[in-house]
């Protein structure tokens, strides 16, 4: 298999040890095809010598400043996050997260919804709160899109299933040619994914090692939405690996970073479960 001009090779199919920022520093410019990865949801959730408010001020501002160096143009990155909420209400720190991507250069390409099959903190005093958002951002306009079409399109067989009324900036309607995958019987999917959650429906069981993980099924829909085969996926807080895992069943390269041993030891035993074999990079 050819292997990537730029990637280096000590870095591809497996996890490394270390300080997610210092490591992104290794990569070399312009490397990476694709980013999948979720950092901490502020103090949600506790991890062995971790400390949410040094990551937030010091590392966080070196990843985001890194994936944008590493980052091919026309490359993405998709950003799992959601808010920690409080007696004082919710953070907001995902949008300051977004900000800060737009702030050196990143074009915010869309703005996605992973809905939750239920709530994982039920609250007395507001709705339950079942979505994340999964932010799409791009180093100029994305050079891979593939639609996932799994959506049944109730106008499918009508004559005028091309045919709509849209309003202009100025209120008066006219008629438009509607998108092409109207007129299918399956269209592409919103911008609003979900997924069940909990024991058993994360992937495969071992995944709960992991105090924090999102599903299985969320990770290869966005590998395939964002990546061709072989292109370099990296996911710089790995946690229990289910980015790598994904990559590696849908044919793609794959660097992981993760600082804590005893979750890097379960990323390589789910990577070991993928369906496909690892590449040989000769």
């Amino acid at each position: 298999m050819p292997f990537h001009l730029g990637t280096p090779k000590a870095f591809c199919n497996q996890i490394i040890q270390g300080n997610a920022a210092e490591l992104i520093a290794q990569l070399p410019d312009d490397s990476i095809d694709m980013t999948l990865t979720s950092p901490p949801y502020g103090e949600m959730r506790e991890y062995k010598d971790f400390d949410y408010q040094i990551f937030s001020k010091i590392e966080l501002p070196k990843i985001i400043q890194g994936l944008f160096r590493v980052t091919k143009t026309g490359g993405v990155v998709v950003w799992v996050t959601g808010d920690q909420t409080d007696e004082t209400g919710e953070s907001g720190e995902s949008m300051r997260q977004a900000l800060a991507f737009k702030e050196i250069g990143f074009r915010l390409h869309d703005t996605m919804i992973y809905m939750k099959s239920g709530p994982s903190y039920p609250s007395n005093d507001k709705y339950f709160q079942i979505w994340e958002y999964m932010f799409i951002f791009s180093k100029g306009i994305p050079k891979t899109f593939n639609p996932i079409k799994d959506r049944e399109n109730r106008w499918w067989g009508t004559k005028w299933s091309k045919i709509r009324t849209r309003r202009d900036p100025n209120g008066n309607l006219r008629t438009q040619i509607w998108y092409e995958d109207e007129g299918e019987k399956l269209g592409k999917r919103f911008n609003i994914w979900q997924y069940s959650v909990g024991y058993g429906n994360q992937g495969d069981k071992i995944s709960h090692g992991h105090p924090a993980t999102f599903p299985e099924a969320l990770a290869a829909d966005q590998i395939r939405s964002w990546s061709n085969p072989e292109d370099v996926i990296l996911d710089p807080l790995a946690g229990a690996g289910t980015t790598l895992k994904m990559a590696k069943e849908n044919n793609r390269l794959f660097i992981g970073f993760e600082i804590a041993s005893k979750y890097i030891d379960l990323a390589k035993k789910r990577i070991e479960l993928a369906n496909v074999p690892l590449f040989t990079l000769d």
